[in-house]
């Protein structure tokens, strides 16, 4: 059974406010003690920033200015955290346990991370030396769950020691794994191998154009090839990664992520292994750790105030109307604004004076973004023989999931959360909600609450039951709990507050700067232009950074800029980089595009 409501982290994140200005949601005022306790308190003196939402962006920045010695109130809707938060069931603790752990979906933070990465490391967390950071655990497996075929698990050692990268030396890792693929005939699989050449050694300019106004559906010439190539590397790589559909998925988009991952296999550039999870639910081992150091920095938070618009007076944004928890809009003021939120509520709060201003504003009108939303399955035994993330690729909606208990050492669930019965979550994360189920035949959009989760559940048990072993079982199935920001689906008007950006042609182009036309205006979000080119916690975390240099930028301030750490670059490839520029610029393909 389902259930629903607040959460009670949400209410504790709500009620200790700093200041009775903030009380009132004005731009507050930071205790006397609290301000000399932060570095650089003095040399910023009267630099107030109001920041509009409480995501990884938007705790970021706020993490960042007030570092640097500015005083800052961030405001936040509903629950400090954003897309990346935990949540309580409600109404399902019993005999003085804690509420079973939920979430808007999985956590994921592989080593391509480097910036999110640091931020975790400066976040104090009791008995560790590197902070949050060290709640990182990583799994031992990764599995692609077939229907009908026997399943396929990938081991994830991590030695850190760097590989060779030599185009041969990639094709012949490439290769290897590929050819774990049983049923992908050999032929396709060395194409998809030079296809990836293609891409790894391609120059930035050929990226930017070409490959970006190129779908992977046509770049992997998908269509050509069997239902188990299009399956696995053209379609399971895109919806269930990058969240957008093979046919219009930008190339530049996808290959980047795939030659990421691929460097962070191969030990080049990265912060750790290839897959890693926190150790407890997400709010425990990061979000209020993260929360109560930035109340030490002096940061005010306003939970269940919601941005409405900012006023402009054609030259600055002069405040931000927002609404308070009992209705009555209220304008806040500050020196600065940031504003955090995803790019579906920004835009509507920005005027057209605003648009004209910076044209960059109007163009994120032309982002789009899709449901990709977890559900939580709650089982009385842990399931026998899942112990990592694995991809349900012959599912029609795309799931992925990971079995949580296996990497909370320090919570027994039957003794920690719930009634005592519960033994594990199961978290998935639904990415294709557009396409009939093997149920009922309809999309989950048309399902209501009750068809989502019966549909998930078998096509969970399709994905990784067999004739010889029942992973998943109706009689192990506890209860089950669906992201709450879903709502109205089975009715013609399905809502989702927590959409994903997606990524088809053309969106690289459309993304915005941090900072904007309007002097003392900031944008941070997942939509925000950084290095890695994908909607992602990462992603975010960048874009907080890059606004709060544009501040500083703007401010003349001598306090150090935030670090901006790049995807990795192989230098070995540099010198058929250097060449496909020149091979670009005459208009010839890639050395290794053969058609």
């Amino acid at each position: 059974m389902e259930r629903s409501g607040s959460t009670r982290r949400t209410f504790v994140a709500g009620t200790a406010v700093a200041g009775a200005a903030t009380a009132l949601g004005l731009d507050a005022a930071v205790p006397a003690a609290a301000a000399a306790a932060r570095p650089g308190a003095t040399a910023a003196a009267g630099r107030s920033v109001v920041v509009l939402g409480g995501g990884v962006a938007g705790l970021t920045a706020a993490h960042e200015l007030a570092e640097r010695g500015f005083r800052v109130t961030l405001y936040e809707r509903r629950a400090l955290g954003g897309k990346a938060r935990s949540m309580d069931v409600p109404d399902s603790a019993r005999g003085g346990r804690g509420p079973l752990p939920a979430e808007h979906g999985f956590r994921f933070i592989p080593g391509i991370y480097h910036n999110l990465p640091d931020t975790m490391r400066r976040i104090p967390f009791a008995g560790n030396a590197h902070g949050v950071w060290d709640n990182l655990v990583a799994p031992k497996e990764m599995m692609f769950a077939r229907t009908g075929y026997e399943d396929l698990r990938l081991p994830l050692p991590w030695s850190g020691s760097p590989q060779p990268l030599t185009p041969d030396a990639l094709r012949r890792a490439l290769t290897g794994v590929l050819g774990t693929f049983q049923r992908l005939p050999a032929r396709e699989a060395a194409y998809f191998v030079d296809r990836l050449l293609t891409f790894l050694t391609s120059c930035d300019e050929r990226r930017n154009t070409q490959w970006e106004a190129t779908p992977w559906w046509t770049f992997t010439r998908a269509g050509q090839m069997s239902h188990e190539y299009q399956r696995i590397l053209a379609v399971g790589v895109t919806r269930n990664i990058v969240a957008t559909k093979a046919e219009e998925a930008s190339t530049r988009t996808v290959g980047s992520l795939l030659e990421a991952f691929v460097f962070n296999a191969l030990g080049r550039g990265a912060d750790g292994p290839l897959d890693r999870i926190l150790n407890a639910p997400t709010n425990e081992a990061w979000i209020d750790p993260w929360v109560a150091h930035l109340r030490t920095l002096g940061v005010a938070f306003q939970v269940g105030w919601t941005l409405r618009e900012f006023t402009y007076d054609g030259s600055i944004v002069t405040g931000a109307v927002v609404e308070d928890p009992g209705g009555a809009l209220r304008t806040v003021s500050a020196d600065h604004y940031v504003c955090a939120l995803p790019v579906e509520h920004a835009r509507r709060t920005w005027s057209a004076a605003m648009r004209a201003a910076d044209p960059q504003l109007a163009r994120c009108d032309k982002l789009r973004t899709d449901w990709m939303t977890g559900i939580q399955f709650y089982l009385t035994e842990r399931p026998d023989g899942v112990h990592g993330h694995f991809d349900c690729i012959d599912s029609p909606w795309s799931l992925t999931a990971i079995a949580q208990a296996e990497h909370w050492p320090h919570h027994d669930f039957r003794a920690d959360f719930g009634d005592g019965t519960v033994a594990d979550c199961l978290s998935v994360d639904i990415s294709e909600w557009d396409k009939p189920g093997m149920l009922y035949g309809k999309t989950a959009k048309q399902c209501t609450r009750e068809e989502v989760a019966r549909e998930v559940w078998a096509q969970l048990k399709a994905s990784v039951n067999d004739t010889g072993r029942t992973v998943l079982s109706d009689s192990r199935l506890h209860s089950w709990f669906l992201d709450p920001g879903v709502s109205g689906i089975g009715t013609p008007e399905p809502r989702n507050e927590d959409e994903l950006l997606i990524h088809p042609v053309g969106t690289f182009h459309h993304r915005p700067s941090a900072g904007t036309g309007i002097p003392n205006f900031y944008l941070a979000g997942d939509y925000v232009a950084v290095p890695i080119d994908l909607a992602t916690m990462e992603g975010a975390n960048t874009s907080g950074r890059l606004a709060a240099n544009a501040l500083l930028d703007r401010t003349g301030s001598s306090a150090p800029r935030c670090s901006v750490t790049p995807l990795h670059s192989a230098p070995e490839l540099e010198p058929l980089k250097r060449d496909d520029r020149f091979r670009h610029r005459l208009g010839l393909p890639n050395i290794f595009d053969v058609g």
